[in-house]
């Protein structure tokens, strides 16, 4: 948080988290999925807050209508007069906002704001009944010089078929990674059919359509470190003792190393030392690491350690597809 800001909205920032962060890969913002409770009784249908109605009520409407839809968990971090001063500090100088990001993933629909400055953000998450499940306020920061800095290698995309940006872009509302420098410019990425990342209940990692599928090499270069033996997780369930979970690393030169995380248990297809072409077999992927499901975490950094080098721009082959969150794409095709 920078100091510019209320201390009494931070509360706020601090105490109602996301419930639909996907994975940490390290850092000490995750939170565990919350389980989908009904919305109180007490909420009369005509003041039923929605994804579409939800900044209108908070400019205009009751704070007491948008606090009953949270949900109990959340209620029972900050009370409602905690609620209304963070959220009445927060809003000082606030005229309007413009919507980020959509998501509709996993029976949730997860908004994003910046307001007319683009120097505060809001995210919220609703179930299917409309209880607010998640709600986060922050301020936003920008980063113009590293944003423009891209990689000198061009890289392909290491999956084929078609993929979801769950994580991804310049800014902690389409991308929380990018509040730190270590990963700002990552991605995280799932398979989806009908705005769902599993079928079955989720329980198993094989219900999940991510899991298993193959990963290639984004480019020419050099293995340089592999992790091949941390257990995948059962979903929901996150390792943050190996964060990276089965991972392999490759030089690709000029200082750019790729880092392909929470790879499955096993399944590397390379070894330490190898070199590797553009598009040959590295491994599959997996929940392994502080994942809470099967997917892909990519990035690409000025040195070989996820925690200690600094994340750079990807420069991509093709430049038609917007890999931000939210957002289909089309990876390899052969």
């Amino acid at each position: 948080m920078t100091r510019v800001y209320s201390k009494s909205w931070k509360l706020l920032a601090a105490a109602i988290g996301m419930c639909v962060m996907l994975s940490a890969c390290g850092t000490s913002e995750a939170s565990e999925p919350q389980e989908q409770l009904p919305v109180e009784q007490t909420a009369k249908e005509d003041a039923m807050i929605t994804p579409d109605n939800f900044i209108d009520t908070l400019m205009k409407g009751s704070k007491e209508d948008i606090y009953k839809q949270i949900s109990p968990e959340l209620q029972g971090i900050i009370s409602l007069d905690e609620f209304k001063t963070s959220v009445d500090s927060f809003m000082e100088g606030v005229t309007s906002w413009n919507k980020v990001t959509e998501v509709k993933l996993n029976h949730l629909v997860d908004r994003s704001w910046k307001d007319q400055m683009g120097t505060k953000g809001l995210q919220a998450s609703f179930a299917e009944d409309h209880q607010i499940e998640g709600l986060l306020i922050q301020p936003l920061e920008t980063h113009e010089a590293t944003d423009k800095a891209l990689t000198k290698t061009e890289f392909q995309f290491p999956l084929k078929g078609e993929w979801y940006v769950f994580w991804g872009g310049n800014d902690v509302l389409s991308n929380y990674h990018y509040a730190h420098e270590t990963q700002r410019y990552a991605l995280d990425i799932v398979r989806t059919q009908d705005d769902a990342s599993y079928q079955g209940e989720g329980t198993d990692n094989e219900n999940y359509y991510a899991f298993g599928e193959p990963l290639y090499a984004a480019a020419d270069g050099r293995v340089v470190e592999v992790k091949n033996d941390i257990p995948d997780n059962t979903p929901g369930v996150m390792n943050a003792e190996e964060p990276a979970g089965n991972v392999v690393v490759i030089d690709h030169g000029n200082g750019e190393h790729s880092i392909t995380a929470h790879l499955k248990k096993g399944s590397v297809a390379v070894k330490k030392g190898d070199n590797v072409q553009q598009g040959d077999l590295i491994g599959h992927l997996g929940n392994s690491g502080n994942s809470s499901e099967a997917h892909l975490h990519f990035q690409v950094s000025d040195g070989p350690d996820l925690f200690t080098s600094r994340s750079i721009q990807i420069r991509w082959a093709d430049q038609s597809q917007s890999l931000t969150r939210g957002n289909s794409f089309q990876g390899l095709t052969n």
